[in-house]
């Protein structure tokens, strides 16, 4: 039944690679009208034809666009976009993939999060899920995390979204072996470069 909306979504978010099982589940929720997930997880996916965060400019004025800073910060963050495949606003700004080439994926993609000051957040997990579910764990009304994180992947799974655990000390959260920050300021660097503002 969506099969045409979530091609466009793999088109559009994912360069074209298959769209994971749990955020398939979580985009057809959302299309169907159901709020369960995302008020749980405090998500809400893009839609067809939103603009990429990171390739925004929509806000800034002429004047700006036109500084040469400007453009090598812009198009820095256009030639991250080439790794980082947002899909979805979150509590703190924006939620997605890091899938830079040389980072390892046999367990999955990694999970991250970008808030508005451009800081980057590996979530722990190896899915989208799982890394959101840790994320919202701390901001229940439950304060030990770990019994929080339970909570709601018990929850998850009787919506019909399980996750590969329900023990918040289970999950994988090793770090990023190529960093996306550092990855960010040698594009910028580069075109800073280009235009010679080095």
């Amino acid at each position: 039944m969506f099969d045409a909306r979530l091609a466009e979504f793999s088109r559009e978010r994912l360069d074209g690679r298959p769209v994971p099982d749990d955020l398939r589940l979580l985009l057809v929720a959302q299309w169907e009208g159901r709020t369960d997930f995302g008020d749980l997880l405090d998500l809400d996916f893009f839609e067809a034809g939103e603009a990429n965060p990171l390739l925004d400019t929509s806000y800034m004025r002429e004047e700006d666009l036109a500084h040469p800073e400007t453009q090598a910060d812009n198009a820095g963050a256009a030639e991250l976009a080439r790794y980082l495949k947002l899909v979805a606003k979150g509590d703190k700004g924006w939620v997605g993939y890091w899938l830079h080439p040389d980072e390892p994926v046999n367990q999955g993609w990694r999970v991250i999060m970008l808030d508005t000051e451009f800081t980057f957040w590996r979530l722990a997990g190896f899915s989208l899920a799982e890394g959101v579910a840790a994320a919202q764990a701390r901001f229940q009304d439950e304060p030990d995390e770990r019994i929080a994180f339970t909570r709601l992947a018990i929850e998850l799974a009787e919506l019909g979204l399980p996750l590969s655990t329900q023990d918040f000390d289970a999950l994988d959260d090793s770090g990023f072996a190529v960093d996306p920050e550092e990855v960010l300021e040698e594009l910028v660097e580069a075109e800073r470069e280009k235009r010679g503002l080095v």
